[in-house]
């Protein structure tokens, strides 16, 4: 507090020098006190009286402060001998005659600041003229520090300065919370003049929810001391609508005495900050999001887990709800009915493959299709434009028809190839932003990716559908059956996810009442895989009818495997030599023919004979076979491996094993027993394992195997033959060793004759004792050594005439003039088939014969019998 004296006079011994209150009685006079906090509390000021002598009489405490001087020392002293320099002192002590004369003067003086005059300063000082109580003339001093004034001064004037033109929104809230002060920016935002935003509080600029958060920080400032820093407060500007963000910095203000006087608050608009913050936020999210698209969109080949995973990355980082429409003629393999020229018909038939929700179970911005429902959009739709321009769509959310549930709307069409097979529709419901064009863009680029991965979806199930059609197309109908066999199969292709592959089987029934048994696995999967199965199958087959050794029609199919790369050379390349697998390779490579194209392929090829009961294996690089003998535990055969079909340049061996009676054998291809989960040891074991009571049924014994092993499957094609050994009973066998004489001839038919009339095969007695005269004749004339003759009796009736020669029989047309030359066409005209083939140690012509019905054999003809001339 400032001290302004009120006598002019010293206060006595033992009175105390204070200021009055207002409790003092009246006609006392009044001691005014500044409040903490004015503006005496920064300024320096001072007052001492000078009596009717010109000397001091009364010497204030903040004179005491300013001029270092103690009242003491200073009073009864002449003020311009203790305090002017002596130079301004005659000056001085006629301004101090004025003054006693009455006159006020006002001016700035330097003094000396301490008694020794080791300090010296500058001071304005008022003065002003009284009286004393006995009407003798005085002066009342006050002076004033003007370093301290002046340093006022500058402070104000740049406190003026940096609140009056500052670009920044700038007030000064009082304790009451209310405005004090406001700048000129802040005016000029929030409009009017400066003044007329005195009094207001922040309800008056924010809505309700962001002032009560601004009231609450005021206070919590002005209570604790504590700033605040960076608080962002979002609002409308005024007479706009548009969201305004702004940056807040809050601090306390105190007076000079450290009381707290107030609030200054700093605004600044940040709302281009905050959208390039949002922008920047977006594009990360945005290229975050198609990353994630890229790892998670096309990892499976189903068309509508690649919808899903579509949704599943969009929903709800992208959008709060989706769907995934496909079209329904496509799904059906019809990819004509809703194109032209590329683009579809809006309209036509869609499918409902996938749906998403963060927020409800069913659309809010439309009707409800379920997932899997059959549905079309209005023509005029804008759903049906986007599909019929192949250009998004972006529908608001009063137009969907959602009840102010949606906020907006993107109907993104499904391109893959200049081709339209869908439609995304992304929904993001009210309280969210609607879409901006570069989500508009994001939208159309995660539709393209799952359009190629829906599309490649598409395609790949199309191929693997006419794949496994043409691969059951080539397996054997229906359950094969052979002579001396009980034959049970199982084929269990992959599932949709996996490519189909090469695997087949084959049973196929040789003369002689013996069967090929067959195994095949082309390397590869898909068509490609498939066709060329068929391929090498239709080869095994028509190589078993030549009736070659197993070792012979692997090396024969190892050939057309070879050429199978090269189809255009396959004749010829089946007729050259064989070669080794690096000159195979290189001779491919000069015709510019990858070597990746090379078809490759294993293969177990077994023949079965069930009157001897023996079985010939050959293998080419496929699993062995696995024989399972009455009570013995299964093993597996041990036939060399060989090389792959294709490879070429290895020759195949063959091995010979007699078989039980009882036996069961299987041959199997590697989906059965390999799997990722656990090495093809250790599924061969589980295999043999499986095999626990082979006396049971056949079907019985697949279906035990395929449970028990689970398959693990799916993971690829299997094929499993199973036969058990029941080879002919000796009674249903006649074998006879003839000379070679004429005789022979005769003795044969009538070995013949009786052996069928044992059999009760009387009507077939004329018919066989014919034609087994004519291949006995041939074998007497154009064969060697001794001839043997074979009857067997099993679903038909056989015959067989072996001899050493190695001349094969060859049907002819006999001229009109010869006498002979027709028994091979008379033995082709009756028997229901006929051929030869060679032995290890000659050949065997043979014939069948069906078994009557019960009813006449059929007879040939006359026209038959005639065309023989």
């Amino acid at each position: 507090m400032s001290e302004i004296p009120a006598r002019a006079r010293t206060p006595e011994e033992g009175e105390e020098a204070h200021p009055a209150t207002a409790g003092d009685a009246p006609g006392d006079v009044m001691w005014q006190s500044s409040p903490p906090g004015s503006i005496y509390d920064y300024i320096k000021v001072a007052s001492f009286s000078i009596g009717p002598d010109g000397l001091i009489d009364q010497w204030s405490l903040r004179a005491e402060q300013l001029f270092g001087v103690s009242a003491d020392a200073a009073v009864g002293k002449d003020p311009i001998e203790a305090f002017v320099p002596a130079e301004l002192r005659d000056l001085g002590h006629r301004k101090v005659v004025e003054i006693l004369d009455g006159r006020e003067w006002t001016g700035v003086v330097p003094f000396r600041m301490a008694a020794d005059g080791s300090m010296d300063g500058i001071a304005e000082v008022y003065v002003m003229p009284t009286e004393t109580e006995r009407g003798e003339k005085a002066a009342v001093c006050i002076v004033v520090d003007v370093r301290a004034l002046r340093s006022i001064e500058t402070d104000l004037a740049a406190s003026q300065a940096i609140f009056g033109q500052s670009p920044f929104g700038f007030l000064l809230f009082g304790t009451d919370l209310k405005v004090m002060r406001a700048n000129r920016r802040f005016a000029a935002v929030f409009g009017g003049g400066v003044d007329e935003h005195r009094g207001r509080t922040v309800h008056d600029y924010l809505p309700r929810h962001e002032a009560d958060r601004m009231q609450a920080a005021l206070r919590r400032v002005l209570e604790t001391g504590d700033s605040v820093t960076d608080m962002q407060l979002v609002g409308p500007a005024p007479g706009s609508t548009d969201r305004r963000h702004w940056s807040i910095n809050l601090y306390r203000v105190h007076s000079g005495s450290g009381r707290p006087i107030g609030v200054a608050g700093l605004g600044t608009d940040v709302t281009r900050r905050h959208a390039a913050a949002r922008e920047a936020a977006n594009a990360r999210r945005n290229l975050a999001l198609l990353n994630e698209a890229g790892a998670r969109i096309g990892n499976s080949l189903d068309l509508e887990t690649t919808a899903r995973e579509l949704l599943d990355v969009s929903v709800p980082v992208f959008c709060d709800l989706a769907s995934v429409d496909l079209y329904q003629g496509l799904l059906d393999g019809d990819e004509t009915a809703q194109m032209g020229h590329g683009l579809a018909d809006g309209s036509a038939e869609l499918r409902r493959v996938a749906f998403a929700s963060a927020v409800s179970d069913g659309p809010l911005d439309g009707p409800d299709v379920n997932v899997g429902a059959v549905h079309r959009y209005s023509f005029n739709s804008p759903c049906a434009d986007a599909l019929r321009t192949a250009r998004p769509v972006t529908i608001s959310g009063d137009s969907s028809g959602a009840a102010g549930l949606v906020q907006s709307t993107l109907a993104v069409p499904m391109v893959a190839h200049d081709t339209v097979v869908g439609l995304a529709r992304f929904t993001r419901a009210k309280g969210s932003e609607p879409f901006g064009e570069r989500d508009r863009t994001l939208a159309v680029e995660l539709a393209a990716r799952a359009a190629v991965c829906i599309d490649n979806a598409r395609l790949y199930r199309r191929e693997h559908e006419r794949a496994l059609i043409l691969q059951r197309s080539l397996l054997p109908p229906g359950d094969p059956e052979a002579s001396g066999l009980d034959i049970a199969c199982r084929y269990l292709p992959g599932n949709a996810a996996t490519e189909v592959g090469g695997d087949w089987f084959d049973v196929i029934e040789l003369p002689g009442h013996r069967t090929a048994l067959v195994v095949g696995d082309v390397m590869g999967r898909g068509l490609r895989a498939a066709v060329a199965m068929g391929e090498l199958r239709t080869a095994v087959r028509t190589l078993a009818l030549l009736d070659l050794e197993p070792a012979e029609v692997l090396a024969a199919l190892d050939e057309i495997a070879r050429g199978l790369g090269n189809p255009g050379n396959t004749v010829g390349h089946s007729l050259r030599p064989p070669q080794s697998p690096q000159s195979t390779r290189r001779a491919l490579q000069g015709r510019d023919i990858d070597p990746s194209e090379v078809y490759l392929a294993t293969c177990v090829y077994a023949v079965y004979d069930p009157v001897t009961r023996r079985c010939t294996f050959a293998n080419a690089g496929h699993l062995p076979p696995v024989l399972v003998e009455p009570g013995e535990a299964a093993l597996m055969l041990d036939v060399p491996p060989g090389m792959p079909l294709g490879v070429g340049g290895e020759p195949f061996e063959e091995v010979e094993v007699e078989l039980p009676e009882g036996a069961l054998l299987a041959l199997y291809t590697d989906g059965l027993v390999e799997s990722r989960d656990h090495p093809l040891d250790e599924g061969l074991r589980a295999f043999r394992n499986a095999i626990t009571d082979p006396e049971r049924p056949l079907e019985d014994v697949c279906d035990h195997v395929l449970n028990t092993l689970d398959t693990h499957h799916g993971e690829d094609d299997i094929a499993l033959l199973m036969a058990r050994v029941q080879g002919l009973p000796a009674d249903a066998v006649g074998d006879w060793i003839l000379p070679r004489e004429p005789r022979s001839v005769g003795r044969a038919r009538e070995y013949a004759r009786a052996q069928l009339l044992s059999w009760d095969l009387e009507p077939l007695v004329d018919t066989t004792e014919l034609l087994v005269s004519e291949l006995v004749t041939n074998a007497l004339r154009y064969g060697e050594g001794e001839i043997r003759l074979r009857l067997l009796l099993d679903r038909s009736l056989v015959c067989e005439v072996w001899d050493a020669g190695l001349v094969q029989p060859r049907r002819r047309r006999a001229r009109d003039t010869d006498e002979g030359g027709r028994g091979l066409q008379l033995v082709g005209l009756l028997s229901a088939s006929w051929g030869s083939r060679r032995t290890p140690r000659g050949k065997t012509v043979w014939f069948e014969l069906p078994l009557p019905d019960g009813g006449s054999t059929a007879e040939p003809s006359v026209e038959a019998l005639l065309s023989m001339f």
